[in-house]
């Protein structure tokens, strides 16, 4: 981990909570399903082939039996090393191995592709992990990676946080902090990837009510690992208190409520010369003026003048 990167999630308790999920996980992965479909149409549209390439942060088979099912596993993607912390989630996948949260063990130049479907926002040095996946990876090669994004659960924090205010006079962060696009976007050039794009995908759930929604989270391992301030658990009183804040705001005209995830995913190029590069200050070959057909005014003139 970089010196002085803040450390925000407690591993060790997020490793617990991973663990557990390996068993009710399948009960709620349309999440992990919608990224992994997400990854898989990105390596569908890019015409060219990978020869080896690694996913982190699995969960089991969904992506492998997702690029199996299309072809594209042993075509356009020649071999997939598949890795997790978690030693339950790589149970049956041949040649698996379990990989630190925050080191990849990647030899420099080893792999074409890296993939990761709803994992990096777990990692404390992000910056630090992705310059390990741009140094593992070949020249020209592909990171594909999706996360949750900053809107994830912004109902659930505001609810939340309501509750505690209103019953015990304070509140501490209960949902866990997420990056949008705009900071993948700014951590992918900070990690030296060249062609850097991030973007961002949406989805909203209804649930009959808020506790659907607290059974999927815990059921995912998604819930809040902080490595500092408060551990006291929630109260019934709070959690209660909770739910009929998030019911009375929150609610369609059904009565189901509405949770929002946000999928942020990351597209970078390990740098290669036959790469695209930007034109050098004053080389365009026609005027902006002409191309949008209008007339070019000085900076010091009027309109009309």
């Amino acid at each position: 981990m970089e010196s002085g990167t803040p450390t925000v999630f407690d591993q060790a308790l997020l490793a617990k909570r991973r663990a557990r999920a390996v068993r009710t996980l399948p009960q709620a992965s349309f999440l992990k399903d919608r990224a992994v479909a997400d990854l898989a149409d990105r390596l569908e549209a890019i015409n060219r082939t990978f020869a080896g390439a690694v996913e982190l942060g699995a969960q089991g088979r969904y992506l492998t039996d997702e690029l199996t099912r299309r072809g594209l596993l042993g075509a356009r993607v020649g071999t997939l090393a598949v890795t997790d912390p978690e030693p339950g989630f790589l149970a049956g996948i041949e040649g698996a191995r379990t990989a630190a949260f925050e080191f990849l063990g990647l030899e420099p130049g080893s792999v074409d592709l890296v993939l990761s479907a709803g994992f990096l926002h777990w990692i404390n040095d992000l910056p630090g992990l992705l310059v390990q996946a741009r140094l593992a990876l070949r020249p020209d090669g592909l990171l594909l990676a999706s996360f949750l994004g900053g809107r994830t659960l912004q109902e659930l924090r505001a609810v939340l946080y309501e509750a505690e205010m209103d019953l015990l006079g304070g509140a501490g962060a209960r949902v866990s902090p997420f990056a949008d696009a705009q900071d993948g976007a700014r951590l992918l050039q900070r990690a030296g990837f060249a062609l850097p794009v991030a973007d961002s995908d949406v989805v909203t759930v209804r649930y009959a009510n808020p506790f659907g929604l607290f059974r999927d989270i815990k059921a995912m391992g998604e819930s809040a690992a902080f490595a500092t301030g408060s551990r006291r658990g929630l109260t019934r009183a709070v959690i209660a208190r909770a739910a009929d804040i998030y019911t009375d705001r929150y609610s369609d005209p059904d009565g189901k409520v509405r949770a929002t995830f946000e999928l942020v995913t990351l597209t970078g190029w390990a740098p290669h010369e036959s790469q695209q590069k930007p034109l050098r200050p004053g080389s365009a070959k026609m005027r902006l003026a002409d191309a949008l057909g209008t007339t070019e005014q000085s900076a010091g003139e009027k309109p009309g003048s």
